[in-house]
């Protein structure tokens, strides 16, 4: 007997970034050298505090089934630090813990979406929103920002892009791919759009807005300039980048409490609780990290001022200095038609394909990204890391014709 997949199934795509870090791998275990700028994971560990309440956790037995939104105790906190960032206000009630950021937005999703409702997310993207919205029976409506809106969302073409269909509006700042951040100005302007469509949720994806390079504490958010849309908007974060715990699996999400709870009647009915251990580990972290976050974003600041200076010495390059995260968005569109030995490189896929295969830097085509024409890479390794990689870079470079 064969047996059937769903069209769900037959119609699902493998994260690219993922299946770039398999590759990468792969090419190691042959004994290749390969430098991977993939995947959006810390190179730094998990701050001592959360490190050892995960091993407290384990030695005390705290080891069972939590409530499948989270420990009402680890709410309470997640409550407290989202008071002193944004200045709002929310019971445990608003408030769910998931396994990871990534599942939080899957699951506010899955409660918001009917078949054929729209959700709005601009180019470029994180790789899997199109993915997720379509998974939860939806449309990704795919807005093109290129360099003229840089690579952010405008009012005007927020405006356009409203529908009768729309169901959710989700973007990210600061973003991954670009490491550009929305300004307290640009927040504004799309939030008087929104004002007009009250059927419209907000999915802010916050997971780097504590990873910023400006001096501020935190990244401007929508909610700070437009506190009327508290009810119908979900914000989204975690431990993975800010706190480096991607391994620990934990996020959250804050928002009106009737789309809350149903978040949570979903994982309890799929993931169930997320991990006692991890839970454990992130209160500490919450109460205790924050000079190590403060140091991560100096050594970030570091590394984006080295990389930039390095990715400047490509001919042809141009790349979109971050004001956050921890990604270069590298303009390579001077390449494309060129060729390598006898392949031509037609497109970002292409590029990055030969830069792994043949130089053996990993690195995430812009394509996926929902724009041709780029490559994404993340700096979250050593300076030398970046170094060495630039210089294969060069040497691929050099050799198109």
């Amino acid at each position: 007997m064969t047996i059937q997949l769903s069209k769900r199934a037959q119609n699902l795509k493998t994260s690219p970034t993922l299946f770039l870090v398999a590759k990468a791998r792969e090419l190691a275990a042959q004994g290749h050298d390969v430098i991977s700028l993939t995947v959006g994971e810390p190179d730094w560990p998990t701050f001592k505090a959360p490190s050892e309440a995960g091993i407290e956790a384990i030695q005390k037995g705290i080891t069972k089934y939590t409530p499948a939104n989270g420990t009402v105790e680890l709410r309470k906190a997640i409550s407290e630090k989202i008071k002193s960032e944004l200045g709002f206000d929310y019971t445990p009630k608003e408030i769910t813990v998931a396994s990871g950021a990534k599942y939080i937005i899957f699951a506010a999703l899955q409660m918001l979406c009917s078949p054929g409702d729209e959700v709005i997310v601009a180019t470029p993207y994180w790789v899997s929103y199109p993915t997720m919205i379509e998974l939860a029976d939806g449309i990704p409506h795919i807005v093109e920002c290129g360099e003229t809106e840089n690579f952010k969302m405008t009012p005007a073409l927020l405006e356009r892009a409203i529908n009768a269909k729309t169901r959710a509006f989700l973007f990210c700042s600061p973003s991954n791919p670009t490491g550009l951040q929305y300004s307290a100005e640009e927040l504004q302007g799309l939030a008087e759009v929104l004002k007009k469509h009250p059927q419209v949720a907000i999915i802010s994806d916050d997971i780097y807005n504590r990873l910023v390079f400006d001096g501020s504490k935190i990244a401007p958010h929508i909610l700070q300039v437009a506190p009327e849309l508290r009810d119908r908007t979900v914000i989204v974060n975690g431990g993975s980048k800010a706190y480096s715990m991607t391994g620990w699996r934990i996020g959250w999400a804050a928002g009106p409490e009737r789309l809350i709870t149903a978040m949570a009647d979903y994982q309890s009915q799929s993931t169930g609780s997320p991990s006692s251990i991890s839970q454990h580990a992130l209160l500490a972290g919450l109460k205790t990290s924050e000079a190590d976050i403060m140091q991560v974003v100096q050594t970030l600041i570091a590394r984006k001022e080295s990389g930039m200076k390095e990715l400047s010495t490509v001919p042809g390059f141009k790349v979109a200095e971050p004001q956050g995260a921890f990604y270069f968005w590298v303009d390579i569109k001077s390449y494309l038609g060129k060729t390598y030995q006898d392949r031509v490189i037609r497109t970002s896929k292409d590029f990055c394909d030969v830069l792994l295969e043949k130089f053996f830097v990993a690195t995430v085509p812009g394509a996926e990204c929902g724009t041709e024409g780029f490559m994404r890479l993340s700096f979250a390794v050593s300076e030398d890391t970046l170094k060495r990689a630039v210089v294969r870079m060069k040497d691929f470079v050099g050799q198109l014709a």
